[in-house]
């Protein structure tokens, strides 16, 4: 959970989304489908004058994003742990490279640098960071939008999960719609070009126990 400073940064956002937050794997995974999404994805980005907020690695989905956001002469800007600069190996060639020291330093300091978050493919690192932005949402520390890009159906399940969730009352409608899912990098992005925020929303109504 984001400090009272961090707090104020996250709400301090431009009223267009021009640094958005991608959150993928290091891995480029098995189906050639994820790295183009990717690279087509960061093409998008550089096109529309935006800025790419990520995980400042090269290898992977992560960085063929970056790589096709530089390769447009865009700016990106990447954050990542002292402790994953060898791994994921620090991309060099980056507008800003911020190294930090933790993995909660790195996805502060990524969600006050981002107007819009959106998850492509990968793993455990990947779901965290995006569920924990749509939870800040949720509790109304930020207003910005959080998307995922079901690249080949790879979040089939988890949208399914989702609306399971909201099937057990367990999950609201509302914090249900927080989270955008398209198949489409323009729609995805026209629909976070044009978000508005939802009204404050208590977390529990006063007739909830």
């Amino acid at each position: 959970m984001p400090d009272a400073e961090s707090c104020r940064s996250l709400a301090r956002m431009a009223a267009n989304r021009r640094n958005i937050c991608v959150f993928c794997g290091s891995a480029p995974g098995n189906k050639p489908a994820f790295a183009e999404a990717a690279r087509r994805l960061g093409a998008a980005i550089a096109d529309r004058s935006m800025g790419l907020v990520y995980g400042g690695g090269n290898v992977g989905l992560m960085g063929a994003v970056a790589d096709a956001v530089l390769a447009k002469r865009g700016r990106v800007i990447g954050v990542i742990p002292h402790s994953l600069e060898q791994k994921e190996v620090a991309h060099r060639g980056l507008t800003e490279l911020h190294i930090c020291r933790t993995m909660h330093d790195r996805k502060r300091m990524m969600a006050e640098r981002a107007d819009a978050f959106i998850a492509m493919p990968g793993g455990y690192g990947t779901l965290e960071e995006i569920f924990e932005v749509i939870t800040w949402a949720q509790l109304g520390i930020h207003h910005n939008p959080c998307a995922l890009l079901n690249v080949d159906g790879f979040f089939d399940h988890l949208v399914q999960y989702l609306d399971h969730a909201v099937g057990a009352e367990l999950l609201k409608p509302r914090f249900r719609q927080l989270l955008m899912v398209d198949t489409d990098i323009d729609r995805l992005l026209d629909a976070i070009e044009s978000y508005e925020p939802p009204e404050v929303m208590q977390w529990i109504e006063p007739d909830e126990t």
